[in-house]
């Protein structure tokens, strides 16, 4: 008889080594918690490090709602080199002088990219174009577009620029930067949009993620530390820092628990909300509709 989970539940903030896909983390998370419900809060592409968050048992039903949350990058972009991926994993396709650009060219292209704009990802991200990944269809040969999307980059900020040469010996430049975006914003497209604004073509060469929401590199442990010590954050602790936090009393926690939508007081957020009971205990994750609470994962 398969032996029960019998470990603590909670998010593991992982800070993910390059060459590892994000499934390739949960794999090997799941052998160092002995269990299988363990999974991801969004993915980081093979050639990023840093922020992964997972979930273990319980704590897997915040994933999807932590996943939506704003996140931050540390990165290094190529100015004079396109790639087929838009990163430095793919075919460089051409490699262009880019001497020439200028430190007022670069500061404008970022303006542009900066605020609410409409960005279209890569070809070969995991975007479904009519229920296809667009990596399959890109690696199948299709011809297809990707429709633009709105996103928010709250902060693109560069700090430094470094004369490079390319492999050919064509000077380029690279460009340390920092990223605050919306969940679903490519920072290689931001590297591609960049690249192509400033006339010399562009792609990423380095990603770090130092931030989900509110779970920083700080929080995050090698897969070798916690191979040593599983280092789990409660799902209580996890909710509270994740989402605005609502204390009800008995009758409320109640109500609540057997499926009662009840009044929710004014919360300054669109977003789930963690209720906890008067013990102090994580009961559920619910939304504010219409002025009432809608469950959306039961804890307790």
């Amino acid at each position: 008889m398969k032996e029960k989970y019998s470990g603590p539940d909670g998010l593991i903030i992982v800070d993910k080594p390059s060459g590892f896909t994000s499934h390739d983390v949960v794999a090997k998370m799941r052998g160092i918690a002995r269990t299988r419900r363990v999974g991801h809060a969004g993915t980081l592409d093979p050639m990023a490090t840093g922020v992964l968050v997972l979930g273990i048992e319980r704590a897997t039903k915040l994933l999807g709602h932590l996943a939506l949350t704003e996140k931050e990058y540390v990165a290094t972009i190529r100015l004079g080199q396109n790639t087929v991926t838009d990163d430095a994993e793919g075919e460089i396709t051409s490699t262009t002088d880019a001497s020439g650009v200028t430190r007022e060219a670069v500061d404008a292209g970022i303006a542009k990219l900066t605020g609410a704009i409409m960005q279209v990802p890569s070809k070969v991200s995991a975007i479904k174009i009519d229920g296809v990944r667009s990596y399959k269809r890109a690696r199948e040969g299709e011809d297809f577009e990707i429709p633009a999307r709105p996103v928010t980059v709250s902060s693109f900020t560069l700090h430094a620029v470094i004369p490079a040469q390319a492999e050919d010996g064509t000077p380029v430049q690279d460009l340390l930067v920092s990223v605050v975006c919306s969940s679903g914003t490519y920072v290689r497209a931001l590297a591609r949009d960049l690249g192509a604004d400033t006339g010399v073509g562009g792609h990423l060469t380095a990603l770090r993620r130092t931030r989900v929401g509110p779970y920083g590199i700080g929080d995050a442990r090698t897969l070798e530390a916690l191979q040593e010590e599983l280092t789990v954050m409660p799902v209580a602790e996890a909710a509270s820092a994740a989402f605005q936090r609502w204390d009800v009393n008995e009758e409320q926690a109640k109500l609540l628990a057997n499926g009662v939508r009840i009044k929710v007081p004014l919360f300054d957020t669109t977003g789930p909300i963690a209720v906890f009971g008067p013990d102090g205990r994580f009961l559920v994750l619910v939304e504010n509709q219409g002025g009432r609470a809608k469950s959306l994962a039961v804890f307790a």
